[in-house]
């Protein structure tokens, strides 16, 4: 029986002929039963309730009290037993200490907080600012902490200033300040031969939009190749339009396309959407205007 998987419950239970009484259910291990059966000699094992029935009106009260000492006791040994592991084979690590239990103290991190999360009784200290894992659970820590401590290292200051630097110094990150910049036109380039209705929400490789005015101005072509290199009309030069964001209202009262586009409408940039497409930008869009919301009524 591992002892971070043990479990004791009782609840009321009739014996299914009126007659009251409790179940008791905990993980098998034979000196727990023999101890049980001590303290419960009237107890007889249910195969469907998978559990032991206590006969009594008291039973649940005697169970829940014994289960307490029971329980305090299995913990007390485990406590006892991670210590001694603990002592032949310690964590060392700048990132731990151990006190009357294992104190981790790691700067922020998402990695390291699912990880411990994952590790029977550890909890978050607020006052200390650490997590404490008493030591019943350092197999599961001793088990976890090369992850824990490859991200506790990954995450120090030093190491987030060394990747951001390394990030804004490739390639990608230029290309991306290069296309939020091109989105922030808000302009889209069309076929001269094939322009989108104005006014009504349609699809486009930067999302659901709505058409505001046809400018006339060409687009240049290494700015198409770059940025739009889905639009690719079958005829005539491609020229700019404005755009804007539909809001939530629009999108509701959009008319769905019955079937996917076409490769001949992908091609031309723009196409009448679905209603998949349309229920997740009706979500999406309905978060952005409360979230707008919230900030007004929040603003001086």
């Amino acid at each position: 029986m591992t002892v971070e998987t043990v479990e004791f419950s009782a609840r009321q239970q009739d014996a299914g002929d009126g007659s009251p009484g409790a179940v008791a259910a905990f993980p098998y291990d034979r000196m727990t039963v023999e101890r049980f059966r001590e303290a419960f000699p009237r107890a007889r094992w249910r195969d469907d309730l998978k559990a032991w029935f206590v006969p009594g009106k008291r039973a649940e009260r005697r169970l829940t009290a014994w289960m307490g000492r029971e329980w305090s006791g299995v913990l007390a040994y485990a406590d006892e037993r991670g210590r001694d592991a603990f002592a032949f084979e310690p964590i060392t690590s700048p990132y731990l200490e151990a006190a009357d239990d294992l104190v981790v103290r790691t700067p922020y991190s998402r990695t390291v907080i699912a990880e411990l999360r994952a590790v029977p009784w550890a909890r978050w200290d607020p006052a200390e600012k650490a997590w404490r894992v008493p030591f019943r659970s350092f197999e599961e820590l001793y088990r976890r902490w090369p992850a824990i401590e490859d991200a506790a290292r990954m995450a120090e200051p030093e190491a987030r200033r060394r990747r951001e630097e390394e990030r804004k110094a490739s390639a990608e990150h230029g290309d991306r300040r290069a296309e939020a910049a091109e989105r922030r036109r808000k302009r889209y380039p069309v076929g001269e031969d094939a322009s989108p209705p104005l006014d009504r929400v349609v699809m486009t490789h930067l999302g659901c939009v709505v058409f505001e005015a046809i400018t006339g101005e060409l687009v240049e072509p290494e700015i198409a190749a770059r940025f739009y290199p889905g639009v690719v009309p079958d005829a005539g030069a491609l020229i700019w339009a404005a755009w804007r964001r539909p809001a939530q209202a629009e999108l509701v009262q959009a008319w769905p396309a019955r079937t996917p586009p076409s490769p001949a409408e992908l091609a031309r940039g723009w196409w009448q959407p679905t209603i998949e497409v349309l229920r997740e930008e009706r979500r999406s869009a309905a978060s952005l205007e409360r979230a707008q919301a919230t900030r007004r009524s929040r603003a001086p």
